[in-house]
């Protein structure tokens, strides 16, 4: 895992290495109920990467779920981006801002794993 700057805002964990080992263990400590999805996603990109003889579905697999990490160790941006997905997703007002947030917010998690 990779050292990351504490504070009274800083994650709850560390970034992780992107294995599925490490994905794993950090899923495990900020969203445990979300270790079956987990599994169940490495299965599919595992079974799919052997059917088409290519590493593309378990990139997939890694960037998926290190975004996933990147946003979760910090709660409050997490809650953020679910504040922004529902609406988006309610369709009562134009989600053009929320939208770009939920860009910007991925887009730092993204930097944030290395990818």
């Amino acid at each position: 895992m990779s050292a990351q700057p504490d504070g009274p805002h800083g994650p709850l964990i560390p970034m992780p290495d992107l294995t599925p080992d490490a994905l794993r263990a950090a899923v495990s400590r900020i969203a445990p109920s979300r270790v079956p999805a987990l599994t169940q996603h490495l299965f599919e990109a595992t079974t799919n990467a052997q059917q088409a003889q290519s590493l593309a579905p378990l990139r997939a697999f890694v960037h998926s779920w290190a975004v996933f990490i990147a946003i979760e160790r910090y709660p409050e941006r997490a809650a953020r981006l679910r504040d922004l997905e529902r609406i988006v997703d309610a369709g009562d007002q134009d989600p053009t801002e929320a939208i770009a947030e939920i860009h910007r917010i991925r887009e730092a998690a993204e930097k944030e794993a290395g990818l």
